[in-house]
């Protein structure tokens, strides 16, 4: 597979290798036409996200073993779908976005100035 790029047009940097994330659990936020979710941007998950996540019914708290997932804590980076951080912003509940390790495909449904308002990686 061919590098892919963050949002700023560089290489795309791991998001997590603890746990290992991603749609193809290889620690990036890389995508494909099949990642129906596009799992391209890497935040830095809340307790109320996870929260809100597992309310929605996508629950990354409890660990499922046979899927290799050990379950996700406050702290932990995780690439989520582009879809669920919009609603998620819309609810004002949101993580922290590291756009280093976030996939450009994202700039498709999320504009720019949004994820850098949202940055853990800007200074």
């Amino acid at each position: 597979m061919a590098r892919q790029k963050n949002i700023f047009g560089d290489d795309l940097v791991t998001c997590s290798d603890n746990p290992v994330t991603g749609y193809y659990r290889d620690g990036s936020c890389n995508t494909e036409e099949r990642d129906i979710g596009s799992h391209t941007v890497c935040v830095q998950v809340t307790q109320e996200f996870l929260d809100y996540s597992r309310n929605k019914g996508n629950d990354l708290v409890t660990p499922v073993p046979e899927f290799e997932f050990p379950g996700l804590v406050a702290g932990d980076r995780w690439c989520v779908c582009a879809q669920r951080w919009v609603e998620a912003y819309k609810d004002g509940v949101a993580p922290k976005i590291v756009l280093l390790a976030t996939n450009e495909k994202v700039l498709d449904i999320i504009p720019i100035d949004i994820l850098k308002s949202h940055a853990l990686d800007l200074a």
